[in-house]
């Protein structure tokens, strides 16, 4: 519990949390078009083209493009003023010295390979627009902790301008950031020159090679998504929220995932992953963490105990959208032994069947699409994977599969509160 505590407030992991937390409104912006592109309406795309001409799909495409594609640029901003907050130092200075540092670490020149040729050159032309997304996130969040640890540093050893009284405090705050951030964007700039000397070319290439590819193996790979999951559940068991810490470290990974997908998606490609930010939202936490909407729906059905029923009564409109607290404090889960192994082995044994799943080709797989994680469930399965029955219908699945694992628990604890309450309203004690 303690180390679980400390690392629940550790700061540079709360910062990357609620920094790419940041990015969610633009992403699910570009969702929404994103589902207008795939609607399943007949005559839907005659109207479409009737309206927006032959090339309405594309035109869809400008808002999911201005929206994914700033992705990481957005969370290098988010992340900095986020760790810059919790020092106590101006935030927003912090945040755009951090997309500054950003956009020098990336190169402005592309590889190209000219038609007919089988080798690449380099060509010029801006920034290219992939390293602004899910691409450049694992940079993004490297640049902004770092910016940002600099820059309080130098703050909190007083290294700055100092204007007259009569300044305004926008101005002022301006100048009092001008030394930290050129020694961070000089840093910056020195490192890039370093590194265009060696074979990586760029510090996205040192990322992507030595820390992005290894993680997105472990992250995409179903033994690596059960370990991550069974500590989450583990920590959530303590009173921890599991998906907070679980979150920060996974999230990068899972949400360049889902952009893969997403590309995938809008160029009518084979999706590539399945596990993604929405492959746990939307098929695993039915109900929130540990999916538990099955034992809502079975605390109105089967209870006897009247605290269960109205337990259960109290329950189930959070539960539909995927809010748990109620039951998992007020049941409670927290430090019940008897429920916390359903609570731990119903998500692991829905990850496992959804995987079978969408692997075998049997159930699509999630589109890209940031389905809000409180869109009730069916619906959400049928949104995420662009259009799919069988996205809902794995929903369905996975709610029958978790409702035969936490009957025969929820049966014994309700027992036992039966009888407590029997054992009161008969004033025999040897009954509890």
């Amino acid at each position: 519990m303690p180390v679980a505590g400390k690392i629940a407030g550790q700061r540079h992991l709360s910062a990357l949390r609620d920094g790419i937390i940041l990015t969610m409104p633009l992403i699910i912006i570009g969702s929404v078009f994103l589902i207008l592109t795939s609607l399943p309406i007949p005559g839907y795309a005659d109207f479409m083209a009737s309206v927006f001409g032959n090339e309405w799909a594309d035109k869809l495409g400008y808002p999911v493009n201005a929206s994914f594609d700033i992705m990481a640029m957005i969370a290098a901003f988010g992340i900095a003023y986020r760790l810059a907050e919790s020092y106590g130092v101006d935030a927003l200075s912090a945040g755009a010295i951090s997309i500054a540092a950003f956009l020098l670490a990336t190169p402005f020149e592309v590889p190209f390979t000219p038609h007919g040729s089988t080798e690449s050159i380099m060509v010029g032309g801006g920034i290219p627009i992939t390293l602004l997304g899910s691409k450049g996130l694992f940079v993004a969040m490297l640049i902004a902790l770092f910016s940002t640890e600099i820059y309080r540093y130098i703050i909190q050893k007083n290294i700055v301008f100092k204007m007259p009284d009569g300044v305004p405090p926008a101005v002022s705050k301006s100048f009092v950031a001008l030394i930290p951030g050129f020694i961070i964007v000089l840093l910056v700039w020195l490192a890039r020159l370093l590194i265009e000397m060696t074979p990586f070319q760029s510090l996205h290439n040192v990322v992507g090679d030595l820390l992005g590819t290894p993680l997105s193996i472990l992250g995409g790979s179903l033994g690596g998504s059960l370990i991550a999951e069974f500590v989450q559940m583990l920590l959530w068991s303590c009173g921890i929220h599991g998906a907070s810490i679980i979150g920060g470290i996974m999230a990068p990974i899972w949400y360049g995932a889902m952009d893969a997908n997403r590309l995938a998606f809008q160029a009518g490609e084979a999706l590539p992953s399945i596990f993604t930010t929405q492959f746990f939202q939307i098929w695993i936490n039915v109900g929130g963490s540990g999916a538990t909407l099955a034992l809502v729906l079975t605390m109105l059905v089967r209870s006897r105990s009247k605290q269960m029923k109205q337990l259960g009564r109290l329950g189930i409109g959070p539960a539909l959208f995927n809010i748990n607290e109620p039951i998992i404090f007020g049941m409670p889960i927290v430090m019940n032994p008897l429920l916390i192994v359903p609570f731990i082995i119903a998500p692991l044994l829905t990850i496992t069947a959804t995987y079978i799943g969408m692997s075998t080709g049997l159930v699509a797989r999630p589109a890209g699409i940031a389905v809000p994680w409180t869109m009730p469930p069916l619906i959400s399965g049928y949104l995420a994977t662009g259009g799919k029955v069988s996205g809902a219908v794995m929903q369905l699945v996975n709610l029958l599969i978790t409702c035969a694992i936490y009957y025969p628990f929820f049966r014994i604890w309700d027992h036992q509160k039966w009888r407590e309450e029997s054992a009161v309203e008969s004033g025999d004690k040897n009954v509890m």
